[in-house]
């Protein structure tokens, strides 16, 4: 595992997202020598890590009322027969502070987070799902530039064997457990496929960037509309983003729509990278430490467009998604569709500790550029439109249909660009109508 000494912010919501990155221990308070020498090579290490963590970061200096130098003589007068014992204990002490992300997480969780959002795997680069009727471990979609695209496996596609193991009964987690593994290692899958027999395909592994940005023109009627997904603020979301507007813009759009809905948030640095490259002036972000320092972020005119664009939004869009949306909106740059965002308006880093496990403090409160607090709340679209239950679930059933003039909130996205940005007599859209004659 990356043992550098960087750390890096980040928003996310709970278990859903944000980028690992390692730190250094600092203590505080050095111990006597005894206690140092009970503790090495002792589960009181991590807890003791853990606490000096908080101690010296947590954004609540009062610690949630609690006397948090007694939380930590208690954890370590404890006896522990067990590391999962411990971080038992470790879990039920933080949970004290009364902050969902503030939290303690194994070395497997630790790991699973970080390749969640670092946006990238060790792998051969398969989306799998359980098949609803027949049970079967079942290829949802090949990764781009991923071995099994390069190999042929289809969407469609069932594993029955991992590496001579049937599949029958395993969790999709399982499998893919199985299937990860250092880059240059090779794993055997046997694929059933309908129309022939069952064979076994050797693939060898490889470092995989996920695609977190998805984005194609749409040609509504007179108008090219350049559509982008973003899925989650990983490490590789900006230089995605700045591909996808370029890519667009090569292919003249005439405005855009940024789907947000469903992303729960990842890296802060992603957010603010992204906001610039839309937004040309202005405050992107405020964020305040629990000595009540404050830090603002603004826009650096380096902006690729100043097409009209619309925002979509939902209540799962979270975090960096909030933070993205709030500057787009309190600058004027953008006008958002949608529902009422998630409301999480609070600041983690996220920690390596020395037996592989991870721990994730809030370091700060954020607010958007107009000052508001958005914790609890949410953003108020500009223009707010629900989907039905019906309507989720037929979109949840259909996603191609996601982006398109069957999903309500694209619908209303495209209508707010026809009727106020792209009219004949928008500005932008006159100027490049004189310069291309």
């Amino acid at each position: 595992m990356n043992r550098s000494t960087r750390r890096f912010p980040l928003l996310q919501v709970a278990l859903c997202s944000g980028f690992v990155a390692a730190t250094a221990t600092l203590t505080l308070f050095e111990p006597g020598r005894a206690v140092r020498a009970a503790l090495q090579d002792s589960p009181k290490t991590v807890i003791d890590e853990a606490w000096q963590i908080v101690n010296r970061e947590y954004v609540d200096g009062t610690f949630n009322k609690k006397d948090w130098k007694a939380v930590r003589q208690t954890l370590l007068n404890k006896n522990y027969t067990s590391r999962q014992e411990a971080y038992e204990a470790l879990r039920t002490a933080l949970k004290g502070l009364d902050d969902p992300y503030t939290r303690f997480m194994d070395p497997k969780q630790y790991e699973a987070l970080s390749n969640q959002t670092s946006g990238e795997l060790s792998g051969v680069g398969i989306r799998l799902e359980l098949d609803e009727k027949t049970k079967a471990l079942t290829v949802v979609e090949p990764l781009e530039n991923s071995p099994a695209i390069r190999a042929g496996v289809k969407s469609g596609d069932r594993i029955t064997a991992i590496n001579g193991k049937a599949t029958k009964g395993m969790s999709v987690e399982d499998a893919s457990g199985l299937i990860r593994g250092e880059v240059g290692t090779k794993v055997t899958l046997k694929i059933g496929r309908a129309g022939s027999s069952e064979f076994d395909m050797p693939l060898t592994r490889a470092r995989i960037e996920l695609q977190t940005v998805r984005y194609g023109l749409r040609q509504e009627g007179k108008n090219r509309i350049g559509y982008i997904r973003l899925n989650e603020f990983s490490s590789h979301a900006s230089e995605q983003m700045q591909r996808a507007i370029q890519d667009l813009s090569a292919q003249k759009v005439d405005g855009f729509v940024l789907d947000l809905r469903g992303n729960p948030g990842g890296l802060l640095q992603a957010s603010i990278e992204i906001s610039r490259m839309w937004l040309d002036r202005g405050a992107i972000v405020r964020t305040v430490d629990r000595k009540g320092g404050s830090d603002e972020t603004t826009a650096n005119r380096t902006a690729l467009t100043k097409l009209p664009l619309v925002v979509l939004v939902d209540g799962n869009s979270a975090s960096s998604s909030e933070i993205l949306t709030g500057a787009l909106k309190d600058n004027g740059r953008a006008t958002v569709v949608g529902s009422q965002t998630f409301g999480k308006a609070l600041v983690q880093s996220v920690h390596s500790l020395s037996d592989g496990s991870g721990l994730a403090v809030t370091i700060a409160h954020y607010y958007t550029p107009k000052g508001t607090d958005i914790s609890h709340k949410g953003i108020t679209p500009d223009i707010k439109i629900d989907l039905t239950d019906a309507q989720r679930q037929y979109l949840a059933t259909n996603p191609k249909l996601i982006g398109t003039k069957q999903d309500p909130q694209y619908a209303r996205a495209l209508s707010v660009l026809e009727q106020t940005a792209l009219k004949p007599n928008n500005t932008s859209q006159q100027s490049r109508v004189n310069s291309a004659k």
